[in-house]
């Protein structure tokens, strides 16, 4: 549904924290069904862990986020610009079941609970395959700067 060039003019995000490469499906204010194919070329693998590459839980939710984001954009019917920053405003219940690893690919579906007063509430489950890798919950907001 939306390839990298389409992903690039609605998120502000930049190697190396873009952690979206192609959304396969979106259904407006409900779901979307994302992808993040993770390779050993990846700079966090250098520190974490060099003697077993595992990506970081803060980056699985933070794509998590980014296609949360992506929804929120096309649930509302904009186009983000250069003054509008998408923010985290809490996780709750985040909970990894299995390692994340180079050559793995990432299967993010993230579900909008609710959207209230500029506060979108959204529920997220990454896979590997079948396998879970994590479920949360996200709260995120958007804001604009000066």
């Amino acid at each position: 549904m939306l390839d990298i060039h389409q992903i690039l003019k609605q998120l502000p995000h930049r190697y190396p924290i873009l952690l979206v490469d192609r959304v396969l499906e979106l259904e407006k204010g409900k779901r979307i069904l994302a992808l993040k194919n993770v390779t050993i070329n990846e700079p966090f693998f250098t520190g974490h862990f060099p003697h077993r590459p595992v990506m970081p839980g803060v980056l699985i939710l933070e794509a998590m986020a980014q296609a949360a984001a992506l929804l929120a954009f096309d649930t509302l019917g904009v186009v983000p610009d250069d003054k509008t920053v998408y923010y985290f405003a809490g996780i709750d219940g985040a909970r990894f079941k299995r390692p994340v690893e180079p050559g793995d690919q990432l299967r993010m579906e993230v579900s909008l609970e609710r959207m209230k007063a500029g506060i979108f509430k959204f529920k997220g489950t990454t896979r590997v395959g079948e396998d879970i890798a994590c479920e949360a919950e996200l709260m995120c907001t958007m804001r604009t700067i000066a």
